[in-house]
């Protein structure tokens, strides 16, 4: 007698699972639904080309004036001393960054269907801040791929001598895929996300970007004009896909001059509460 209200309780949670993980993707793609996502679109697109032009300026600065001189002063490639900087480095690796993030998707989306009430709806509202940080850093990164793609820049003494303007465009080597920096890309992206999320965290997690990207100039895979480029693809990044939740209501809303700010989201106490309450026996 008990194998028929087990196997009915299995099939339960299945549908329940596949009915959340059906409306996780239904909210993301649906219409805009917000009444002042135009004035947050103008607004971003203001601060965008403010981005563009700052920032552009300090690359094409940093490429004639910096570059060369900054790599010429790095430790040579394989410096045996330099394994803690290595280690350091793979924290801003777009495949072991979004791997955590989806994880972490995965946990949320297996535990949620089997709690009800005011415990599910605090763990889905977390899951709906860990889309946007995923999302965030994989546009990001996706968009990366293709400027370097395109830029094809050598890596820092590819060729024999320090040059800053040694290209093969659409060359799609490992060799000629310095500009912009990914790690850089993705600790920027996540950087902003987290920050936008959880603005307490924002010192916290530009002191992790900024060591990312040092890491990288000392293990000379980079240039300084690499990472500072990569750190703008990843906050616009970031910028275009909170837009895109905010638009959409979801984590975020829109003020009245077209600012996107963070909703409230589920509090430390009460997603340890819902931990419990998810893995009690």
């Amino acid at each position: 007698m008990p194998a028929p209200p087990a196997k009915s309780e299995s099939a339960n949670y299945f549908g329940r699972l596949l009915t959340l993980v059906w409306l996780s993707l239904a909210q993301l793609v649906r219409a805009p639904s917000h009444s002042r996502r135009a004035e947050a679109a103008r607004r971003s697109a203001r601060h965008v080309l403010l981005l563009v032009v700052i920032v552009g300026a300090v690359i094409i600065t940093l490429m004639y004036a910096v570059d060369v001189a900054e790599i010429s002063l790095m430790p040579p490639r394989g410096t045996p001393g330099l394994w803690w900087v290595k280690i350091l480095t793979d924290f801003g690796k777009d495949e072991y960054v979004l791997s955590a993030l989806g994880v972490l998707l995965i946990v949320v989306a297996l535990t949620a269907p089997a709690l009800r009430g005011v415990p599910r709806a605090t763990l889905l509202g977390l899951g709906t801040r860990l889309q946007y940080l995923f999302l965030s850093v994989a546009l990001s990164v996706a968009v990366g791929e293709v400027i370097k793609w395109i830029v094809g820049r050598g890596r820092p003494f590819v060729g024999g001598k320090a040059n800053a303007f040694n290209f093969q465009h659409f060359a799609g080597t490992e060799a000629y895929s310095s500009f912009p920096s990914g790690h850089s890309i993705t600790a920027f992206a996540l950087a902003f996300a987290v920050s936008a999320v959880w603005p307490r965290a924002r010192v916290a997690m530009l002191v992790y970007a900024l060591i990312i990207i040092a890491t990288r100039l000392v293990l000379l895979a980079h240039h300084p004009s690499d990472v500072v480029a990569g750190a703008l693809v990843g906050v616009i990044g970031a910028m275009a896909v909170r837009y895109w939740f905010a638009a959409r209501r979801l984590g975020f809303a829109i003020d009245r001059d077209g600012t996107v700010v963070a909703l409230p989201g589920p509090s430390e106490e009460r997603l340890k509460r819902v931990a419990g309450s998810a893995f009690a026996p």
